[in-house]
């Protein structure tokens, strides 16, 4: 059984604010390595400071997690998600079948 705070803050991120999609984009990415800002803008085509404000936004409730200084700063998945992360598909599976209707 999910956690249903764990539930809600995933729903509100992902599909209830704007920006849901990149962020979800940004969570895929960090699943297979972890990466600084600069490269993830690279990889996903998108402004640095667009993927910045992402990040702060993930950081800051404690979906990913920082490791590092300044400029070498690289984000990983934070064991909070890791342990929700059923919870994390489930709802992108929505989100991607409510946009396919």
């Amino acid at each position: 059984m999910s956690d249903p705070a764990a539930r809600r803050l995933l729903w509100y991120l992902f599909a209830g604010s704007r920006g849901g999609e990149n962020r979800i984009k940004i969570i895929n990415l960090l699943q297979d390595t972890p990466l600084n800002i600069n490269r993830m803008a690279e990889v996903l085509n998108l402004d640095y400071k667009a993927v910045q404000h992402h990040v702060d936004v993930l950081q800051k409730n404690n979906l990913i997690s920082p490791m590092g200084k300044k400029y070498g700063i690289m984000y990983f998945v934070s064991n909070y998600l890791e342990s929700n992360m059923d919870t994390f598909k489930e709802i992108v599976n929505k989100i991607n079948k409510s946009k396919s209707i």
